[in-house]
């Protein structure tokens, strides 16, 4: 067999999925593992959803709804949108692939911050796209290089505000003084998986920002704050304009048919959102204290996760934690070696991390002394 494939599709590198928690458990010789590295609810899904679905499974034998009007429908009453100015994908990662199918050519350039959400960088490439990649700034987007390098080629400027993995948000000022220098055919990505954690005060509103001269798009998900990740659904705001060329590139029954029900009763479960960042808030402050108090450094953030600095190798100390069952996020790959990422967790959750982290800080500091 002599496979025919074009040099961008080669030099991917494939997305590496974590291993299954049993796997882990097997393969280290533990049991009664958590995991605190994949910025999920632990809080679970919403009740309401888990009983929605269940009612749902007799229908399996049908497709979805192509629309998603219900959830559509609901979603554009909350937010005081039009249902044609949404778009919704198999997580938000979907509308991501679309945006870039639907405006990305070969040649064309897309403007993404490292480190962030590697998946834009990825679609732009097997597009035949060109990435132009900036560094983040004192862990926050640097608007100002990124404004300096559009030009006649750029077409899609992706944010992620918060930024994943720095938690950093940039004020409505600067956004606006961003937007005022980009041109009107760019459409400026504002990804805002996270923006349920975000303070009210520091919340940009993408509404507002829309229809302006410059297209701003913002991405959601349901995977975060609404607690059904294993669901996959995501949503784009959007002009309408922008979404009929996004309907022409999506497939036809992207979100599942238990995906539109379990997004749905989890958005009318405002109990449980509301649960989920009191839990959110209340554990990152107790956990960044007690971190601070044992030696580590930690860092503000407007998500469910934070960084770390444990001043060690991350790598090792991300093993390490998992002999003592608690599962990490090192963050060598960013371009932090001692820094850890860590997601909040039940109260629980909290306390046995950070004994895990005492634990591992004494065992690296007695293997530097000897």
């Amino acid at each position: 067999m002599k496979l025919s494939v074009s040099e961008n599709i080669k030099n991917l590198i494939p997305y590496p999925p974590g291993k299954p928690l049993k796997e882990l458990e097997r393969e280290y010789g533990i049991t009664d593992s958590i995991k605190m590295a994949s910025n999920e609810n632990s809080l679970g899904p919403s009740p309401k959803a888990v009983k929605a679905i269940a009612l749902g499974l007799e229908n399996l034998h049908r497709y979805p709804d192509g629309s998603c009007y219900y959830l559509a429908r609901a979603l554009a009453d909350k937010l005081e949108i039009r249902l044609d100015e949404l778009v919704f994908g198999n997580g938000s990662n979907e509308i991501i692939e679309l945006l870039v199918a639907a405006f990305v050519s070969p040649g064309d350039e897309v403007i993404t911050s490292h480190p962030s959400f590697l998946v834009y960088q990825t679609m732009v490439q097997a597009r035949n796209g060109v990435n132009r990649v900036v560094p983040l700034k004192n862990m926050r987007h640097d608007l100002k290089t990124i404004s300096a390098l559009v030009n006649d080629k750029t077409r899609l400027i992706f944010l992620d505000n918060p930024n994943n993995p720095a938690g950093t948000v940039f004020t409505g000022k600067e956004f606006e003084n961003f937007l005022a220098t980009i041109p009107e055919n760019v459409i400026v990505v504002l990804d805002e998986a996270y923006v349920d954690f975000v303070d009210l005060a520091l919340r940009l509103d993408v509404r507002k920002y829309m229809h302006g001269k410059t297209a701003v798009v913002g991405l959601r998900t349901f995977s975060k704050a609404y607690g059904i990740a294993g669901l996959r659904v995501g949503f784009g705001i959007m002009t309408a304009e922008i979404a009929t060329y996004l309907h022409r590139v999506r497939q036809p029954f992207n979100v599942n048919e238990l995906a539109q029900i379990g997004a749905l009763a989890s958005l009318e479960d405002e109990e449980h959102y509301q649960k989920t960042l009191t839990m959110t808030r209340e554990g990152i402050a107790w956990l960044r204290k007690e971190l601070e108090q044992i030696g580590c450094r930690t860092f503000p953030t407007q998500t469910n996760f934070f960084l770390v600095d444990v001043g060690f190798a991350a790598k090792e100390f991300y093993e390490k934690m998992l002999l003592q069952g608690v599962i990490i996020r090192a963050m060598n790959a960013y371009g932090y070696p001692t820094y850890i990422r860590i997601t909040v967790g039940t109260v629980k959750e909290n306390k046995r991390l950070v004994s895990a982290v005492a634990q591992v800080l004494r065992e690296m500091r007695n293997d530097d002394r000897q």
